[in-house]
C-alpha cells in the first residue's frame, strides 16, 4: 500500500473515532443536561410547594386574625349596647320621682337583712333630704337610723351599723349589677339573637 492510502486510512479510522467521541461525549452532554432539567425541575416544584404552603399559611393566619378582630369589634359593639342600656336604666332609677319612695324600700331591706338594732344610712345626694323625712315618719326606722350621710351613687342606700363592721349595700348600681349577671344571658338573646 502506498503511504497516501495508509494515510487516508489511518486519517479515516481517527476521524472515526473522533466521531464516535464527539457523538458520545454530545450524548452524555445531553443526558447530565436533560438530569440537570430534571432536578431544576423537581427543585423548582419543591420550591413552588414550600411557597404555596408558606402563602397558605400567611393567608390562614390572615384570616384568622381578621376573624377575631371581627368577633372582638363584634363583642365590642355589643358591650357598648349593652352599657348604654344599664346607663339609660340608672339614669332613669336616680332621675324617677319615686325614687325617694323607693330608697326607703331599699333602707328597709338592708335594715332588716343587717340584722342590727342602731345603724347609719348612706344615700345619695338627691335622696339625702327626702330620705330623712321618710325615715322620721317611719316609727320602726326612726329608732333605728341615726343619720343620713350623702354617698355618691345613683340612688339606693348603703346601711353599715354603727361601729362600721357590718355593711349592707343596697345601691342602685350593687342591685342591678346582680341582677345584670342573671338576664344578660335573656337581654343577648332578645337583642343579638344569642
Amino acid at each position: 500500500m502506498s503511504m497516501q492510502k495508509i494515510s487516508e486510512a489511518i486519517l479515516d479510522k481517527v476521524k472515526g473515532e473522533a466521531r464516535e467521541i464527539v457523538e458520545d461525549a454530545e450524548a452524555k452532554a445531553r443526558e447530565r443536561v436533560g438530569k440537570a432539567e430534571q432536578q431544576h425541575q423537581v427543585k423548582f416544584e419543591e420550591e413552588k410547594k414550600k411557597l404555596m404552603e408558606a402563602a397558605e399559611s400567611e393567608a390562614a393566619r390572615i384570616r384568622s386574625r381578621a376573624s377575631m378582630s371581627a368577633r372582638e369589634e363584634l363583642l365590642n359593639v355589643k358591650n357598648d349596647i349593652i352599657n348604654d342600656i344599664i346607663k339609660d336604666i340608672k339614669k332613669a332609677l336616680a332621675g324617677s320621682p319615686e325614687s325617694d319612695e323607693l330608697a326607703l324600700k331599699m333602707v328597709r331591706e338592708a335594715v332588716e337583712a343587717a340584722g342590727v338594732e342602731k345603724a347609719r344610712v348612706y344615700a345619695s345626694k338627691n335622696n339625702v333630704a327626702g330620705l330623712e323625712k321618710l325615715i322620721k315618719a317611719d316609727k320602726k326606722l326612726s329608732g333605728k337610723i341615726t343619720e343620713v350621710i350623702e354617698y355618691k351613687c345613683d340612688g339606693g342606700a348603703l346601711v353599715e351599723d354603727i361601729e362600721g363592721t357590718i355593711r349592707i349595700d343596697n345601691t342602685f348600681e350593687t342591685r342591678l349589677d346582680m341582677l345584670m349577671s342573671r338576664v344578660l344571658p335573656e337581654i343577648n338573646r332578645e337583642l343579638f339573637g344569642e
